[in-house]
């Protein structure tokens, strides 16, 4: 959520940082605003919107400066308003501040800067926090930054400058992700890689509790306790061409079209044929280790909970281990007992930030747990805070819809199950199998999005339609949930998810002539019951969409429309299911003349609970 760039050097500055915010579009903003430290002191424009309504407000105007600083902001404290858009400045005029977080001591905090003569103008807890620094400091911006930051409970990740020392930018983060770039003369920063492609691939993330002195081309690092920190330097593997939308209209059909690519990706150089297994090596998990694991428990949020249903089911049914997928939000407010020494515990988050997957998974490993992650992004909090893990490397997404992500987590989730059945229960035949079917899929991928016209058709006959219900069993109920997710997101219809056993206890209500209804009916082992409950909706004049395997003809006399995909393994098929019911969304959103990349209201990565 929210977005911070900033930038110490020679450059023209209002390109650089109007640039990185652009890049940072895609994390969900409702304001947006830049500061420049310039000869003449402070400059600054905010405005409520898009960006292209801060760059009316800039109108052109010619601004030099060593030092800037840049944000759009996604609203918790206060509206989206030009008086709460970031960066807040304090009442002296002297010290600017862009902050991505909560602070949940804000209240207490603003009666005591209040107090002290500095008064707070916004609604938002972030200018309690520039007040405060204001109000500490003596004569060095990072002193006063480290003692205000020693008062603030909640996240951050900030960014902070001032005509009083005019040549540095001070950033810390907690909770909330901060990456400094390295150029030659001139240093960036910013809250995304994305920000910072265009402009160098050496980067430094900063772990919860440091903070950075940024210069032109040199930067210092130390805890908020003023403890020095060395940090290695990272070399970004993709380029600007990641985040460009190549031809397409809008980043998630470029992204549902790359997921040929991104699922080859994730297995590339981990499918061993020698052993029939796979190779996962960053889980640091030795086969005695996983013949150990008496419990899996996946923590995860949004799509990635959807990805950890099917997960669920395929560690159960090829690794014979018992699984539980918890909503990470909730997972810290439940009492229950501690885990056992054999629970291995698997946190999922595209982002690698997302808050609450990332608190569950502190909670988790206080327990004394041992934890994996499951993440796409390089150097995130997650991959650095567990004890091993899987990288996706599925590429940059930047449609707030995640849909190359999701296809990826369920190929590393897999490649896990294989692995982990193989150190137990699985025979090397099945396992030859299995690496059979997942060599296939980057072309069954390919195959199945062929199906694009065919479902805009459809697409064009239901968009005006306000509620969608969605359903499967199996391995294909969460893939059901997925799919009226990814309505709900970006067309903003109403949609449900639903085992389609449980129908009839409830949703069977809803059902008349007017309702499409998406069933995933593929032939696997329960290919018969699903049948019956499609007769079900049917029966009461249902419109019935549904998503069947190659070369069933015979469904068709059960359905309005029929959207074929490649027979493979069972546990396998939601990788291929899903892909329909992403383009279906995507087209109804585009016909409904919805913004598909940023819908209204979301954000891409959630770092607040």
């Amino acid at each position: 959520m929210c977005g911070i760039v900033g930038y110490v050097g020679g450059r023209e500055i209002m390109p650089i940082l109007i640039g990185g915010l652009r890049r940072l579009e895609y994390r969900g903003y409702d304001s947006a605003g830049v500061a420049v430290l310039t000869s003449d002191g402070v400059w600054m424009r905010k405005a409520e919107g898009k960006i292209a309504a801060l760059e009316s407000e800039i109108n052109g105007e010619g601004v030099k400066g060593a030092v800037g600083i840049g944000h759009t902001r996604w609203a918790t404290h206060g509206a989206p308003t030009r008086e709460n858009a970031h960066p807040h400045v304090d009442h002296t005029g002297h010290f600017l501040l862009v902050h991505n977080g909560i602070i949940d001591n804000y209240l207490e905090l603003r009666r005591e800067v209040q107090e002290a003569g500095f008064p707070c103008t916004s609604d938002t807890d972030s200018e309690v926090l520039v007040q405060l620094i204001a109000s500490v400091y003596e004569d060095s911006l990072e002193r006063a930054v480290r003692g205000a930051l020693a008062r603030v409970e909640g996240t951050f990740g900030i960014a902070v400058v001032s005509d009083r020392d005019p040549e540095v930018a001070v950033v810390a983060r907690r909770g909330s992700p901060l990456v400094i770039g390295l150029g030659e003369d001139e240093t960036f920063f910013a809250s995304d890689i994305a920000a910072l492609v265009a402009h160098t691939r050496q980067v430094v993330y900063l772990a919860d509790n440091e903070m950075a002195v940024i210069r032109a081309g040199s930067f210092i690092t130390k805890t908020i306790q003023n403890q020095s920190v060395d940090k290695p330097v990272h070399e970004v593997d993709w380029d600007l061409g990641s985040i460009e939308r190549d031809g397409y209209d809008h980043f998630m059909l470029k992204e549902i079209h790359e997921q040929p690519r991104s699922v080859a990706d994730t297995m590339r150089g981990r499918l061993d044929a020698t052993d029939a297994t796979a190779r996962l090596n960053g889980l640091n998990l030795t086969p005695a280790d996983t013949r150990e694991i008496k419990r899996v428990v996946f923590l995860a949020c949004g799509t990635s909970w959807h990805a950890a249903l099917v997960g669920e089911c395929m560690f159960e049914a090829l690794a014979g281990i018992p699984t539980e997928v918890e909503y990470a939000s909730e997972f810290r407010y439940r009492r229950s007992p501690l885990p056992d020494p054999g629970t291995l515990f698997i946190a999922l988050s595209q982002s690698g930030e997302t808050a609450d997957t990332l608190a569950a998974l502190r909670e988790a490993r206080r327990r004394g747990s041992r934890a994996i992650g499951l993440v796409n992004v390089v150097g995130s909090t997650i991959a650095r805070e567990t004890d091993g893990g899987v990288y996706l490397h599925a590429g940059p997404e930047i449609g707030v819809a995640s849909t190359k992500a999701f296809t990826s987590q369920l190929a590393a989730l897999a490649m896990m199950a294989l692995k982990f059945g193989r150190a137990r229960e699985i025979s090397e035949a099945r396992g030859v199998d299995i690496l059979r079917a997942l060599n296939a899929l980057p072309a069954q991928i390919e195959q199945t999005l062929k199906v694009d016209p065919l479902v805009r058709s459809i697409a064009e006959r239901y968009s005006d339609r306000q509620n969608f219900l969605y359903l499967g069993r199996g391995y294909n109920f969460p893939v059901a949930l997925e799919g009226a997710l990814k309505l709900k997101e970006i067309s903003y219809i109403h949609a449900e998810g639903y085992p389609a056993a449980e129908m009839k206890h409830g949703p069977i209500a809803l059902i008349d002539a007017h309702m499409p209804v998406v069933f995933i009916a593929t032939q696997d082992a329960i290919y018969d019951k699903i049948l019956a409950n499609i007769q079900e909706v049917r029966a009461r004049k249902g419109r019935v969409i549904v998503i069947a395997s190659e070369g069933d003809e015979a469904i068709g006399a059960h359905a309005d429309h029929v959207i074929h995909i490649p027979r493979t393994l069972d546990f396998l098929t939601p990788i291929l299911a899903v892909i329909p019911l992403q383009l279906l969304a995507y087209h109804i959103a585009v016909l409904r003349k919805c913004d598909v990349d940023q819908p209204r209201n979301l954000a891409k990565s959630v770092t607040v609970e």
